[in-house]
């Protein structure tokens, strides 16, 4: 009798471990973080169908600020997030001790100098004020572009994501470089005279892209993601929206979003 009961209770314990295992394998509806910016919009209407297409029902939940987003993602309220570069969720990572993982390279708005002030780059004046994001890994790119514009030197030796205001090695025009939250910057254009906005905040703010005078380089860590919990990573849902990423709808919508050049392809 005992051994019965213990066959019955294996059998059971094995047909619940593979109904969850079937579960995770079988997933059909799949919930985006998405945040306010071009990328989100851009997987909404060039993913979401792709996915649909598959048998996918595709849920959007709304978050004004991409920590949230992220808080959601490792907690498993929400499946995926498009809005962030790798050198942000790294930063996440670390501070949050999360386990978020980057699965492929999407295409991605480069930061641009502006100026309501300036026509060109060349414009610059000793003392002029530059305002640039005040988060590190915006940060740096920041100092890279102010780099490529000729108007500081950094420190050859020091990485691209982790630049800071020391790693300033000339300023031979003095300029006085104003950190600030990345969401201000639109709105102080008038009282500089030149701030570095990358593509999400210009497209939030309505700034129009092509008055940008320079824009940046982009370095693979500052490519925008597909990001996942890293639990996730191998299933099928996964591989299908990196394949929907690469599929000819896509690309087609993307031609006809990618006007003047406006969005960086990445190499697959």
């Amino acid at each position: 009798m005992k051994k019965n009961i213990l066959l019955l209770l294996t059998l059971v314990l094995s047909i619940v471990l593979a109904a969850c295992g079937n579960e995770d394998k079988d997933k059909k509806e799949i919930t985006v973080a998405t945040s306010p910016g071009p990328y989100s919009e851009l997987f909404l209407k060039g993913i979401k169908p792709e996915l649909e297409d598959k048998g996918y029902t595709v849920k959007d939940k709304d978050f004004t600020e991409l920590l949230q987003a992220d808080v959601a993602l490792q907690e498993g309220s929400v499946d995926v997030n498009v809005d962030q570069h790798k050198a942000y969720m790294d930063t996440f990572n670390k501070e949050r001790d999360a386990k978020l993982t980057n699965i492929t390279k999407i295409p991605t708005v480069p930061a641009q100098i502006f100026s309501n002030k300036n026509k060109d780059i060349k414009s610059i004046k000793s003392g002029d004020t530059i305002a640039i994001p005040q988060d590190p890994s915006n940060t740096a790119r920041a100092y890279r572009l102010l780099e490529k514009a000729g108007w500081i030197k950094l420190d050859a030796d020091k990485d691209d994501i982790t630049i800071t205001k020391k790693d300033i090695s000339e300023n031979p025009k003095n300029l006085k470089i104003k950190t600030m939250d990345l969401a201000n910057i639109p709105r102080i254009l008038d009282e500089v005279d030149y701030a570095v906005i990358p593509g999400s905040i210009v497209y939030a703010s309505k700034v129009d892209p092509s008055k940008g005078l320079l824009k940046e380089d982009l370095v693979d860590d500052l490519y925008l993601q597909v990001v996942v919990n890293v639990e996730n990573k191998d299933e099928q849902w996964v591989k299908d929206i990196k394949e929907a990423y690469q599929s000819e709808r896509f690309k087609k919508v993307l031609d006809k979003e990618n006007k003047d050049d406006y969005w960086k392809i990445p190499k697959q």
